[in-house]
């Protein structure tokens, strides 16, 4: 009981020594918001406009990019199963039961696009007959599976490239108000240009938060979209390599004609030793 006092009166003291070292901060922080309010409530309508397109740029970009996480999470994960599960098959037919478990795999992908036409010249079993016609449908379908990850992937750019700009006409704007207070008020006071000068510094600053998240994502994302093609190429000529080392069948020989008998094989066999002689 001794140590659980103790211990309770220096948390109290920890507390009451920490609550005027958080005062300030919390202040300021309050401050900080109140102004934030108030520039916001001052600005104009082309202000407001301009942060109202940033804010459909940013939630649509968050949302691409979101969606790509979790579409290039799964897309490795899946490749990396389905190529350990192609790798340990030993024919094609296993294979292409279970392509349907890796939906997101763009191997798994190529592999369905490659076994159709497999299929349509061999019906499922034998060597191919045509190899270049497999290499063309590898490949067709390579670009096929990559041009999928690639999709709204020109969006991030575009929002990356082109919101500094939107940014950067507010801040144009901005200034223009700024001038046109001084030339109302006429003299050059902070009353008079602060709300034009605020104006310009928040469409800037919401120019480059939206910009900035959508450059990263961009790069990345196209960086992960080169392994998945260089891993997609690999799996395509790996494959390829497959139904080329499938085996001919032999063809079925025909059995021999029984020789007709003769009439020495007639006797019993105690005659053919000369028993009989």
């Amino acid at each position: 009981m001794p140590i659980l006092t103790a211990a309770l009166l220096l948390i109290l003291q920890t507390d009451s020594g920490a609550a005027p070292a958080a005062a300030p901060l919390a202040r300021s922080l309050t401050q900080g918001s109140s102004a934030l309010t108030d520039m916001l409530s001052n600005i104009g309508p082309i202000a407001i406009a301009v942060l109202g397109l940033l804010l459909i740029a940013s939630l649509y970009s968050w949302t691409v990019i979101l969606g790509k996480i979790s579409l290039f999470s799964r897309a490795t994960k899946e490749s990396r199963r389905f190529i350990r599960a192609f790798r340990k098959a030993t024919r094609l037919q296993d294979i292409a039961a279970i392509t349907a478990d890796y939906k997101y795999s763009p191997l798994a992908q190529v592999f369905e696009d490659v076994y159709e036409t497999y299929k349509r010249q061999t019906g499922g079993s034998g060597p191919p007959r045509n190899l270049n016609t497999l290499e063309r449908s590898a490949q067709t379908a390579a670009s096929t599976a990559v041009t999928s990850l690639e999709r709204r992937m020109t969006w991030l750019a575009t929002i990356a490239s082109a919101s500094p700009f939107v940014g950067l006409f507010g801040t144009v704007m901005g200034v223009v108000d700024a001038f046109h207070g001084l030339g109302t008020e006429g003299a050059a006071t902070l009353r008079a240009v602060a709300p034009g000068i605020s104006e310009a510094l928040i469409t800037t600053a919401a120019g480059l938060f939206v910009a900035v998240p959508a450059v990263v994502a961009y790069n990345q994302f196209s960086a992960r979209i080169r392994v998945f093609a260089s891993a997609v190429d690999d799996f395509s000529r790996e494959l390829l390599n497959s139904l080329e080392e499938i085996p001919v069948r032999a063809p079925a020989q025909p059995r021999p004609p029984e020789p007709a008998p003769t009439q020495e094989s007639t006797f019993p066999r105690e005659a053919q030793r000369g028993l009989y002689k």
